[in-house]
């Protein structure tokens, strides 16, 4: 099948080689384009604009940064909606705002497009791997279609709603992974000022009622040193803020969601660009 990738970042990196892997004739775009290189060596096809990907595609896909980064690629003068045909299933992976899957997914079907939002979670080790969960929120049918390619990238693949719903499953799924990720740092802060070897403390969380995704893909990563992002810091604070502002919104109060995006936003004045593991840093024992 022919498909559009706009986005070659850790996560799209490891997503078009999968969708490579496949057998998909993948066309891809990003604002810089050497962080392409490696899926390009790998058999995808350069585009200048993102709307030359879309001109190439049965599906096009996007997974950018940030909810502005979005709006920007699908609809400036050369984006995204300026180079689909009509008919063509356009499917955003950002983790990004409901409302704003929900004004893609109208816009979209005013001008002939089937429109999905579908954020993953499963981070840089799901995409690679393609185990990635995906989260689809949109029509069941244009969801129905886009499956099979979703099931060369994913493990679990949700239809959870009308458009936007994707958005909110991943915003009730990423407070859930704040809260472990600073439980885990805080686990490692008090193991190591109390005089316990933390690999068997690791162990032990890992084995027991402690245990969870953070603990068994972030605390190695502590232990042997490695800040590098697989799910950025900035990322996650930009999650969490969508998810108060949401939250807000639905008139319900989450306060350790409020707590962690304090936490957040100290992390990423200085280590924004590191993965979210680097909250350890935030207590002296582990900072560099």
């Amino acid at each position: 099948m022919a498909l559009g990738f706009i986005g070659t970042g850790v996560m799209g990196t490891g997503i078009i080689n999968n969708l490579l892997k496949a057998g998909h004739h993948v066309t891809v775009y990003n604002r810089t384009q050497s962080k392409a290189d490696e899926v390009i060596s790998h058999g995808a096809v350069w585009a200048d604009t993102p709307a030359e990907v879309a001109q190439q595609a049965d599906i096009v896909f996007s997974m950018v940064g940030y909810p502005q980064d979005v709006e920007d690629v699908w609809t400036r003068d050369d984006g995204i909606f300026a180079g689909a045909k009509p008919g063509t299933i356009l499917v955003d992976m950002t983790t990004s705002t409901p409302h704003l899957a929900e004004q893609l997914a109208q816009t979209g079907a005013d001008l002939g497009f089937k429109v999905l939002d579908a954020p993953v979670s499963g981070g840089d080790i799901g995409a690679k791997s393609g185990t990635l969960t995906i989260m689809v929120g949109g029509e069941a049918d244009v969801f129905e279609a886009v499956k099979p390619v979703f099931e060369s990238i994913g493990q679990q693949i949700v239809h959870v709603g009308a458009a936007g719903k994707g958005q909110h499953m991943k915003m009730s799924n990423n407070i859930g992974v704040a809260a472990t990720v600073i439980t885990m740092a805080e686990s490692l802060v008090y193991a190591k000022a109390a005089g316990l070897d933390l690999e068997t403390a690791y162990n032990v969380w890992r084995q027991g009622a402690a245990g969870s995704w953070s603990i068994d893909n972030y605390t190695p990563r502590v232990l042997k040193g490695d800040f590098a992002a697989g799910f950025y810091a900035k990322h996650l604070l930009k999650d969490l803020r969508i998810a108060l502002d949401a939250a807000k919104e639905m008139d319900i109060d989450l306060p350790n969601t409020a707590l962690a995006e304090k936490l957040f936003a100290k992390l990423s004045v200085d280590h924004g660009d590191e993965g979210v593991q680097a909250i350890v840093k935030l207590w002296a024992a582990f900072s560099s």
